[in-house]
């Protein structure tokens, strides 16, 4: 597809995720560099977007004008029905701190609450500089356990366990995570949209 694509974050456990995606995924159809560029590492740009696509188109266009390169970057949120939504896109800022505050927050927000519903939301943002411009969106549904669980991934992996599994994504092999997440069901569709 691309000799080289920057994946648009300076977080390096979301790099991780997103290369183990794009080569679970796009396989052999992707054979090119995937880079996190530790030189822009601290390019922050602020989310002002009121949706995921918004916020991811702001990242992709602003990292590829920076690096003169593909970009792909993404916005997401964990959506909880019984908190009318919440956190959603104030998933990563709800409350700043490390990730274990978030996953506290939120179990405290549900204690006593039965329905527990929710789902994981992601929108990609491909920016090829000079040429077009893909957003593709995914999701993952499923619930809130009742205390954290599990050691891989990041954020409120621990307290989410997707519709047909009995454990966490933070439990789950990293395999599997990477084929059933909302990351890798935009990422399917942006695969298709460039085939």
């Amino acid at each position: 597809m691309f000799s080289k694509l920057v994946i648009a974050t300076g977080n390096e456990g979301k790099y991780k995720e997103f290369t183990e995606i794009i080569k679970h995924i796009a396989g052999g159809d992707f054979a090119g560099e995937i880079v996190f560029a530790p030189d822009t590492a601290k390019f922050a740009v602020e989310e002002t977007g009121k949706t995921y696509a918004e916020n991811a188109m702001l990242k992709a266009k602003a990292w590829a004008e920076k690096t003169g390169l593909p970009c792909l970057s993404d916005d997401s949120g964990l959506e909880v029905m019984a908190l009318g939504g919440a956190p959603g896109l104030f998933s990563a800022r709800i409350v700043y701190g490390r990730e274990i505050d978030k996953v506290a927050w939120l179990l405290s927000k549900m204690k006593g609450v039965s329905y527990r519903r929710a789902r994981f939301s992601a929108a990609l943002c491909l920016c090829v500089p000079c040429e077009y411009t893909l957003i593709t969106e995914g999701y993952c549904m499923g619930n809130i356990a009742d205390f954290p669980a599990g050691s891989n991934g990041f954020g409120y992996d621990p307290v989410f366990i997707p519709d047909g599994h009995e454990l966490t994504f933070a439990e789950l092999p990293t395999s599997l995570k990477n084929d059933i997440s909302h990351r890798a069901n935009a990422f399917r569709k942006m695969v298709y949209l460039l085939k």
